[in-house]
């Protein structure tokens, strides 16, 4: 998911797409594309919107896997709505990951993987423990790692568990996403998987940031020097 404006990180975004925003001297981009590889993965479809000729010519550049397809959003559909638009490109898989492009981790997604196959739920979500819960979609979970309750952006939140925008999900759940509705996987989805999803933490050793204002973004230089990418 790499369509958004970045509106929290201008004037930066203004000439440049978030997802092509530099860390350690590599666009976010490159970073989640090399780590998506190394976990398996061949095929990735990243959706565009601002500045979209940019992103095109960046990933038409890349000479190394995965294979990437393009789709353009003249309108952002929303991140359950770019599922729903392109449901061909993952139909005849058993499983595919959803993944925000704005985060920085260092989180192993194999170990994403693996957890979806062994749980034998619709979807498995990846969870941190948030600072700023009302800033986040917080996840409830029973004792055995299932959802029990979902909420994003808490006025009131119930617990600092969040949502850590890596998601596995079977392609079944394409069927819970009727034309028109949900719009956004957030908001709209994950309510509906309450009882059916369960959920992956992410290691107290690894990083993850949010790269949502030019403070955490400063932050985030700062703190990724010298580690390793995933």
């Amino acid at each position: 998911m790499a369509g958004g404006e970045g509106t929290r990180l201008r004037p930066l975004t203004d000439t440049t797409p978030k997802c092509l925003v530099e860390i350690g001297g590599r666009p976010l981009l490159d970073i989640w594309l090399d780590a998506l590889t190394k976990a398996g993965v061949h095929q990735v479809l990243v959706n565009t919107h601002h500045l979209a000729a940019q992103v095109e010519a960046h990933v038409g550049d890349r000479s190394t896997p995965p294979v990437v397809r393009l789709s353009h959003e003249p309108v952002l559909l929303g991140s359950a709505g770019t599922l729903r638009a392109n449901r061909d490109f993952i139909a005849d898989d058993d499983m595919f990951l959803v993944i925000n492009a704005d985060n920085l981790t260092d989180f192993d997604l194999g170990v994403l993987i693996d957890a979806h196959r062994a749980g034998g739920t619709i979807a498995t979500l990846s969870v941190f423990r948030a600072p700023r819960p009302s800033e986040c979609g917080i996840v409830e979970v029973a004792a055995d790692g299932r959802v029990v309750g979902f909420v994003e952006k808490p006025v009131d939140p119930p617990g600092d568990l969040a949502n850590a925008g890596m998601y596995a999900f079977n392609t079944s759940v394409l069927d819970e996403m009727p034309d028109g509705t949900p719009r956004d996987i957030g908001f709209d989805l994950l309510p509906r998987l309450v009882d059916r999803a369960r959920v992956v933490a992410l290691d107290d050793d690894c990083y993850f940031r949010d790269i949502g204002s030019p403070v955490m973004l400063d932050l985030a230089r700062n703190e990724w020097e010298g580690r390793t990418a995933p």
